[in-house]
């Protein structure tokens, strides 16, 4: 398994949120911090997208030491994001991979891979989601069968309004093919 750096501030944010807390932490990441790491993707970023964090209960402390206008953010300019809502993937946790696994005593971050990361930003589709999903497509062995199947088997069940998301994915589905076309 590749060995994955995780470059300032991040890594020191991250080791202090690790000796803050008295028990082991388990976070589900994704959004520009997981892309700007695994994926390459050069855009800055403040935040750490987390959509799991078990025990669960310790998800108030977390955002009270690491959240949006925590010393720690003060500190490095980074934050915890725990995200209230975000639809992904059924079975994403059978795909994680772990990030750091030698850094820290406490915290284990998790990353959804690159489908996953694409099919939880289909319902906001804004401009920079978009750009992600091409950059993703472009960066990775990605298969639009498989993007296709995870949204038909794992995803649309759960979606709000999924005649607008067949429509933002069959869009997706041609942004990437001109892209690899030129």
């Amino acid at each position: 398994m590749k060995q994955i750096m995780i470059p300032e501030p991040w890594l020191s944010f991250l080791r202090e949120i690790d000796e803050s807390v008295a028990e082991p932490i388990e976070f589900h990441c994704l959004g520009g911090f997981v892309i700007t790491l695994l994926y390459g993707l050069e855009r800055t970023t403040s935040d750490v997208d987390v959509i799991s964090v078990t025990p669960r209960q310790t998800v108030s402390h977390l955002i009270e030491i690491a959240g949006k206008s925590s010393a720690l953010h003060q500190k490095y300019g980074v934050y915890l994001d725990v995200v209230g809502i975000a639809t992904v993937p059924e079975n994403y946790e059978e795909r994680l991979t772990q990030i750091g696994a030698d850094k820290f005593q406490k915290i284990r971050l998790f990353a959804l891979d690159a489908y996953d990361i694409a099919l939880a930003k289909i319902e906001r589709n804004i401009q920079r989601d978009r750009d992600d999903v091409k950059h993703l497509a472009r960066v990775t062995p990605f298969d639009i069968e498989i993007l296709k199947s995870r949204y038909e088997n794992e995803l649309r069940i759960y979606l709000g309004n999924p005649e607008r998301e067949d429509l933002t994915l069959k869009l997706w589905i041609e942004a990437i093919e001109e892209t690899r076309a030129k």
